[in-house]
């Protein structure tokens, strides 16, 4: 039994989904949003929430459940409220920058690295080191945000390069002289 699965969605006054042919698709303020349902999973809307309903207790079924339900959540989340990651850029020198259509990284290469905007993603960076991802999918921004800190993950030596904000990393001892 899916704990996750069983718990509603709440959607608000702005937002209205529609199930068809084996999609869902979540429209609102932000946006457009649509997923396609695994089979075995249906989608009932009632009074304000929609419950995400399995056709029997096969194993796939069961596992796919509550899935689903956390997909559908997040695709109602992103068209109200949206996400947003936050990156931080550790090291002397190491900076990015807007520049059009495109993020800017100077990270310690012999040049700069020059990232394109992904569709339905916004970046912005303040005081050339915190650069933050913003957008409606979920998926999308985390991914984004992934690939940005994978240029120069941060050095365990000392601690230089990208990583997520709040991200505790743990230094290790150096050579120790005698």
């Amino acid at each position: 039994m899916s704990r996750i699965g069983n718990q509603p969605i709440t959607l608000g006054k702005d937002v209205t989904v529609t199930v068809a042919d084996g999609h869902v698709s979540v429209k609102g303020p932000k946006g457009l949003l649509s997923r396609v349902i695994v089979p075995g999973i249906s989608l009932e809307q009632e009074d304000g929430t929609l419950r995400v309903i399995r056709a029997n207790d096969a194993k796939n079924t069961r596992a796919y459940h509550g899935l689903m339900r956390a997909l559908v959540q997040n695709m109602v989340t992103g068209v109200t409220e949206g996400f947003e990651k936050k990156l931080e850029i550790i090291g002397i020198g190491y900076k990015a920058d807007v520049r059009g259509n495109s993020l800017t990284l100077n990270l310690g290469f012999s040049h700069p690295i020059n990232y394109p905007f992904p569709d339905g993603i916004k970046m912005s960076v303040d005081k050339g080191t915190m650069v933050s991802v913003k957008g409606i999918d979920k998926e999308k921004v985390g991914q984004v945000a992934a690939e940005l800190r994978g240029f120069r993950p941060p050095d365990s030596y000392k601690g230089k390069g990208v990583r997520y904000q709040g991200e505790y990393v743990r230094l290790k001892a150096g050579k120790s002289a005698q």
